[in-house]
């Protein structure tokens, strides 16, 4: 080393040691992060046990307008729960169409919708969108559509997805949702199951991919495409009923009427969808501007769409920001978000975890190696350790205060500005936030709070309002109208008005959802401390959720792989991970044979097999059937063949011959940190 360089080394380990760094940094998130196992440590997580939780409980807090929050243990079960109280029971014909028709009678002409279209910004009010949804409804009516008839839809999150939506809503029909990126296997899957008259498409590659489907599905009898004006045509027709015929249809749905089929599985077989009612999605929608009254009632507050509203959150989300005074931004797509968060400048947004991980990774790759990387990693662990300090003692110490307002300037207020500017909660949910990740944001003063939901809960049953203490690795308390608890298995279980009563035509899944007294065993594990506050801790089923917030389910994926004859086991991975990838491992005996016929070295040992460009091409093509049926999001994008089978004897595999999962991940943390999951160069 040059005398420059030595000079140099001591230069950066002194500023090192001035900032606070420790040798062992680590950025709090990147592509290559360690996946550890989803399973329940024991150990750490019976810390507060039931017992001494007894003596303190129980405990009530009012952290929202007039809504307390109780933690107790359930006399009759003896089970540790907590629940948050609700606003006022829905009237019997409250429908999703009221929350539009009532915000046109509070705010008619003010901004509702703000959108892209031709390359400019355009703005609908409530008053204007009201109209359009009204013309939808009695389009679909004149099409024929009865209350209670499925109508399938494949867009992506839109101004013509919301219009759509309304409108059957209005008309009492029952909306099947489909993801904009689905395959065409999907499209008929849910359409078949949900027995929808119609299928409405935003563009001509999804009517392509729905071609034939007319044909092969009984009960569908028109596809809509959006792209070529079937939107428009739809609401010109409206003017053959009359508004008595719509208003008299809209006046006859109820609140526990089914209004929506939302399918979760995203695999090839068959789809499981989630029945949704009015009460279900309004209850959630008209409880959170009344548990945050100073948030969702600024005159000139926003927030930015741009997840999928195929997904249960994002739609719940629109709901609750119509019953709010917030306007809606509809952004274009996750490639044009930083500059729409510039138009839009959110003072509320709902993220996926993926978002706040680029958001974090682009910076830091901004930053760089040299004196302003240092000077990242300086404001990384300021901003952590100020979290420390304030969940611990109740306030930051008096340093590290200073510390973290030296640094705002160079990090933290350049990672505001980016988002807007102007969020005062920006709610994280979908999949699992690393709680360093979260803990460096809130410390950086971009207010990322936590929340957790399911499908079958309407999306949020937990979620963390802002004055709620902060607390490192808690998704919040109990969302309004829910009652959460922990089993003695430490599964989380959930009760309330929001919780659906059934999969539609799938009694065997609905009845193994639900405990014999009735509450929804959501399959993840957790547990509650005195404050009502929640903690996810594992899962118990393989269900994998990606990074991006993306439901896989790993089974048909790999039961396809293993079609190959070369390939003994497959094990889908993905957990918290950016992509779904694979390990495969080759049955020895059919290999040497099938090497032997492609006039390949029969001897080669397993090491030099698994990386055998032939042998890899020929997993590959079952890795691309496997794919052909799925979405991109569900598709395996990287693979890895593994020298070694999963066995007893490794302890990779159960008595009955199941693969233990955790223990693959485990045992194959540095392989998939180092080849299958790594940092993208630039």
């Amino acid at each position: 080393m040059s005398v420059f360089n030595a000079l140099q080394q001591q230069a950066f380990n002194l500023a090192r040691k001035a900032l606070r760094i420790g040798s062992n940094f680590a950025h709090p998130v990147s592509d290559d992060r360690a996946g550890e196992p989803d399973y329940l440590n024991t150990d750490q997580e019976n810390t507060n046990t039931l017992l001494s939780q007894k003596q303190r409980l129980p405990h009530v807090e009012e952290w929202g307008a007039q809504m307390p929050t109780t933690t107790f243990i359930d006399p009759e079960t003896g089970l540790l729960t907590t629940k948050t109280e609700s606003a006022a029971p829905l009237d019997e014909g409250t429908s999703i169409y009221d929350l539009y028709a009532d915000r046109a009678a509070r705010m008619g002409d003010d901004p509702l919708y703000t959108y892209k279209e031709n390359d400019k910004w355009v703005t609908k009010t409530a008053n204007q969108f009201l109209q359009e949804v009204r013309d939808a409804a009695k389009g679909l009516m004149h099409y024929g559509l009865r209350k209670g008839d499925a109508v399938a839809l494949m867009c992506k999150t839109s101004y013509e997805w919301d219009v759509t939506d309304a409108a059957v809503m209005a008309c009492g029909g029952v909306l099947a949702t489909i993801y904009d990126t689905d395959s065409a296997e999907q499209i008929r899957n849910i359409v078949n199951n949900s027995d929808s008259r119609f299928l409405i498409v935003e563009t001509t590659d999804m009517r392509d991919k729905a071609d034939g489907a007319i044909e092969e599905c009984p009960s569908l009898e028109r596809i809509i495409c959006i792209e070529t004006g079937g939107l428009a045509e739809l609401q010109a027709f409206g003017y053959a009923v009359s508004d008595d015929e719509l208003d008299a249809r809209i006046d006859s749905v109820k609140k526990t009427d089914l209004c929506s089929i939302v399918y979760t599985s995203g695999s090839t077989a068959a789809p499981k969808g989630v029945e949704m009612t009015h009460e279900h999605y309004c209850t959630t929608a008209l409880n959170l501007p009344v548990y945050l009254p100073n948030l969702l009632s600024e005159k000139d507050g926003s927030v930015l769409l741009f997840l999928p509203q195929a997904h249960s959150f994002a739609r719940a989300i629109n709901y609750i920001v119509v019953a709010s005074t917030l306007r809606i931004y509809i952004a274009q797509g996750i490639p044009t978000l930083i500059s729409d968060l510039q138009v839009a400048k959110p003072t509320v947004m709902i993220v996926v975890p993926r978002v706040l991980e680029k958001v974090y990774n682009a910076a830091s790759q901004k930053a760089g190696h040299g004196a302003k990387g240092l000077a990242f990693q300086g404001a990384v662990v300021t901003a952590q350790q100020y979290m420390k300090e304030v969940q611990e003692f109740g306030d930051a110490k008096a340093l590290t205060k200073a510390r973290r307002t030296a640094y705002d300037p160079l990090v933290y207020r350049p990672l505001r500005q980016a988002l807007g500017g102007r969020a005062r909660w920006i709610v994280a949910g979908g999949a699992p936030l690393d709680p360093e990740l979260l803990s460096f944001f809130r410390g950086a003063g971009v207010p990322v709070y936590e929340g957790y939901g399911l499908t079958e809960t309407t999306a949020p049953c937990a979620f963390t309002p802002i004055g709620v203490p902060f607390r490192e690795g808690s998704v919040g308390i109990a969302f309004p109208a829910f009652t959460l608890r922990i089993a003695s298995d430490g599964e989380v279980q959930i009760k309330g008005t929001c919780v659906f009563h059934k999969y539609h035509k799938n009694d065997e899944a609905t009845e193994t959802s639900f405990t014999k007294d009735g509450w929804y065993a959501t399959g993840d594990l957790g547990r509650i401390d005195d404050d009502g506050m929640l903690y996810i801790t594992g899962r118990k089923k393989d269900l994998i959720i990606t990074a991006g917030g993306k439901n896989v389910a790993p089974g048909p994926i790999e039961e396809m792989i293993k079609r190959c004859e070369l390939v003994s086991q497959a094990l889908v991975l993905g957990d918290k991970r950016p992509f779904i990838s694979a390990l495969v491992t080759l049955d020895e005996e059919t290999l040497r044979n099938w090497l032997k016929l492609k006039g390949l070295d029969a001897t080669m040992s397993m090491e030099e097999a698994a990386n055998n460009a032939v042998v890899r091409a020929e997993v590959q093509k079952f890795i691309d059937l496997a794919n052909e049926g799925v979405s991109r999001a569900e598709s395996v994008r990287k693979f890895i063949i593994l020298p070694e089978e999963f066995t007893q004897e490794n302890g990779l595999m159960t008595a009955s011959m199941k693969i233990i999962r955790p223990r693959v991940i485990k045992r194959y943390t540095t392989l998939l940190n180092t080849q299958m999951y790594t940092t993208r160069k630039k």
